[in-house]
């Protein structure tokens, strides 16, 4: 599905991501973890193509630039990017036709009605609250349905039923065979619904495992993700990776 391979991003002479490589397979919660100033956003820039860099990035084997790669990504940024004369049924119909959907309307108001932005339709974007500017960018990614949805930290901002209802989305994108790639620094909020973890740590990737791998070490992810960060074990795990992973490496 998604391929970074060997990716630098620098800023004058500091390397915000240091040769950063990873696979994500097809289906399922990846989650890339860090703490402030790791790279995460960075790294993510780069996948949607906001940013130049040095190395590969496909998705689905296409260069993640192109038209074609880009049909099939959602994304929702860390802050919203709405327009302000736009009202909130003017944003989800802006969508519509950037990429070109059909038949979306009934998906459209359910979008809005699970997050509570149906009676908002009419207000514009610089009416809206943040927490609501924040449940209307989601709408926006969800609506094309993509193949892979890339969130930077979705749930900061949004009320408990908004979470609430993300969660349940998450689940229900993971059981239709979609893949979700969520950035964030609040573990807990993943705790239940993660089956893959990417941490980064100093714009490099320290930690690469799955669910699975981490319950036959007996080990939870805030534990390991403490080991790597904090230095309490020494422990490198950017080597362990679901299957698969060897193809980023090409």
């Amino acid at each position: 599905m998604l391929k970074v391979n060997h990716v630098t991003k620098k800023y004058k002479k500091e390397k915000a991501c240091d040769d950063v490589t990873f696979f994500l397979p097809e289906g399922g919660i990846h989650v890339l973890l860090g703490p402030n100033g790791a790279g995460k956003s960075t790294i993510i820039k780069c996948i949607i193509g906001f940013l130049k860099y040095q190395g590969e990035i496909t998705i689905n084997e296409l260069n993640n630039k192109t038209v074609e790669a880009k049909r099939i990504i959602g994304y929702m940024p860390e802050i919203p990017s709405l327009y302000p004369n736009l009202t909130v049924d003017e944003h989800m119909e802006f969508v519509a036709r950037a990429y070109r959907l059909e038949n979306y309307t009934d998906y459209k108001n359910e979008l809005l009605e699970r997050f509570e932005l149906a009676d908002k339709k009419k207000k514009f974007g610089d009416e809206l609250s943040k927490g609501m500017q924040q449940k209307l960018s989601l709408c926006c990614a969800l609506l094309p349905k993509p193949a892979l949805l890339i969130m930077d930290e979705p749930m900061i901002g949004l009320d408990p039923h908004a979470i609430k209802e993300l969660k349940k989305m998450m689940n229900e994108m993971k059981n239709n065979g979609q893949s979700l790639f969520v950035s964030t620094h609040i573990i807990d909020s993943m705790d239940q619904l993660w089956d893959h973890a990417i941490i980064m740590q100093k714009g490099q990737v320290k930690g690469n495992v799955t669910r699975e791998q981490l319950s036959q070490m007996g080990k939870t992810l805030e534990e390991v993700f403490f080991e790597i960060t904090e230095g309490l074990s020494g422990e490198d795990m950017s080597e362990d990776a679901p299957s698969g992973e060897e193809a980023a490496n090409v």
